[in-house]
């Protein structure tokens, strides 16, 4: 059965829309920095509040297998509404450190009701091609990711209330859009009980685990850069004294990954989804690897370089979320896809705190040459028997 034509571009729009307000802290960042006193170290904090709300988020609905319990287009809608209220909260006079953390950690957990639940919409309706399919969710989620640094940029006023607001409507529109013309799609197949006992069933499946571990690796790796690319720049531009506009490059850095990611979902059509998910994989580690060797480089070149970064270091997510779901039981799509987003973005707290941490101590130039961590392991273990 084909999917009516409007199907996936509504997902694909949606899941943009309200993936916008994940990063719209970060891209206010120096606002909130002078507004508290506090050095460019408070966003390792705004980011790992984001990650640590949905991981408490996708565990919560794992745990209560809330996305194959009941209909995926309702929970969006009602994780858009709620996401986007705890992104405006931000917008409160004179609001404190406390709860402008708390209201972050809100927006991440209810994130964690339009991400993995957006994919499993999509997984409802494309039970071939679903690599295709992904490609272009995932690209929606970069693109919804460095949304908040464009608007940033091109705010006439410098008002960060303006991105808040912005994004907070942009959530509001896609919950709406999912709820009114995306139904239930065919292929979903509803639980009526509790499976607390699912984690060990999933992990027993040999193909399962093996695309569980290739995503953990590149999740070590994935948003520690895309958060830290305002310090890269800014360092970029430190030591060679060069004048890379940091918003606005933020925004083109992030945003490129969208077209590897749909690049890579029309490739996996031919190779399969693994082939295309390692390579990315290989590719990322290598330039952490490289990474103190780009700031040698001149600006043409380094932005280049750090734009072939960013494509490569996305390209494997939507495949790793493929071979996942289609590793899963078709009852338990929705959870195997959200424990493996939590057991990840539980993941990435570990590497930005790291990176936060030792930027104290050594050059920028060096953190990045950790994230190479992440791969390495990754491809180890799925390399592994068993």
């Amino acid at each position: 059965m084909k999917p009516k034509t409007h199907i996936l571009p509504v997902i694909i729009i949606a899941q943009f829309l309200c993936t916008s307000i994940w990063f719209a802290g970060n891209a206010v960042i120096d606002d909130f920095a002078a507004q508290f006193n506090l050095g460019f170290n408070i966003l390792g904090y705004l980011l790992s509040m984001v990650q640590f709300g949905f991981i408490i988020g996708t565990l919560t609905f794992a745990l209560s297998s809330i996305v194959d319990r009941f209909s995926p287009s309702r929970v969006f809608l009602v994780c858009a509404i709620l996401g986007g209220m705890c992104n405006a909260i931000i917008l409160t006079p004179d609001i404190g450190l406390f709860n402008l953390l708390t209201a972050r950690f809100g927006t991440g957990f209810f994130l964690a009701g339009i991400y993995p639940v957006g994919m499993k919409i999509a997984s409802d309706y494309y039970k071939d091609g679903l690599g295709k399919a992904l490609g272009y969710l995932v690209g929606a989620l970069v693109l919804g990711t460095a949304l908040p640094h464009l608007l940033q940029y091109l705010s006439w006023n410098s008002d960060y209330r303006t991105v808040i607001l912005t994004t907070t409507l942009l959530s509001f529109l896609g919950g709406i859009m999912i709820f009114q013309l995306v139904p239930d799609g065919p292929y979903r197949t509803p639980v009526n009980k509790l499976q607390l006992g699912v984690f060990a069933e999933l992990f027993t499946n040999i193909s399962f685990k093996k695309a569980a571990f290739g995503y953990f690796g590149h999740m070590w790796e994935l948003y520690a850069f895309w958060g830290f690319i305002p310090l890269l720049l800014k360092t970029y531009n430190e030591y060679q004294n060069a004048t890379i506009i940091v918003s606005l490059w933020s925004f083109i850095i992030i945003a490129i990954g969208f077209f590897s990611c749909v690049i890579g979902g029309f490739i996996s059509l031919k190779t399969g989804s693994k082939k295309v998910a390692y390579v990315s994989l290989w590719a990322s580690g290598l330039f952490c690897v490289c990474s103190p060797l780009l700031f040698l480089l001149p600006p043409h070149l380094f932005l280049t370089a750090i734009c072939i970064w960013a494509m490569v270091v996305i390209s494997d997510s939507p495949q790793f979320s493929t071979i996942v779901a289609n590793a899963a039981p078709s009852d338990l799509k929705g959870t195997a896809l959200t424990i493996v987003n939590c057991i990840g973005f539980s993941i990435t707290i570990v590497s930005i705190q790291l990176i936060s941490l030792l930027s104290n101590f050594i050059s920028p130039m060096f953190i990045f040459i950790l994230l190479g961590i992440g791969p390495c392991i990754g491809i180890i273990l799925n390399n592994r028997r068993g």
